[in-house]
């Protein structure tokens, strides 16, 4: 599962996520309002709280698709830096 940050940070760009709502990982990113304007916001905020750079292949809308896919992405980004 994903950390604290990660779910501030996703939420953030989930209008129709409510607060008290739990973020089901196999959730519909699209379906929780995450447009294309909100990805690329999403990105950028991702970046800069982990400190990685999603590079040309990392840029998929399968990455974006659901919170437990977009988590992978970012995990194996934090790790390829750790290399």
């Amino acid at each position: 599962m994903w950390d604290e940050k990660f779910e501030e940070t996703l939420r953030k760009h989930l209008p129709f996520l409510g607060d008290g709502e739990a973020l089901d990982s196999s959730a519909a990113l699209r379906d929780l309002g995450l447009d294309s304007l909100g990805t690329v916001e999403l990105m950028a905020a991702l970046e800069s709280a982990y400190d990685v750079r999603f590079v040309d292949d990392a840029l998929t809308m399968e990455n974006f698709s659901t919170p437990q896919t977009l988590w992978e992405a970012l995990s194996g980004l934090a790790g390829s830096r750790a290399h």
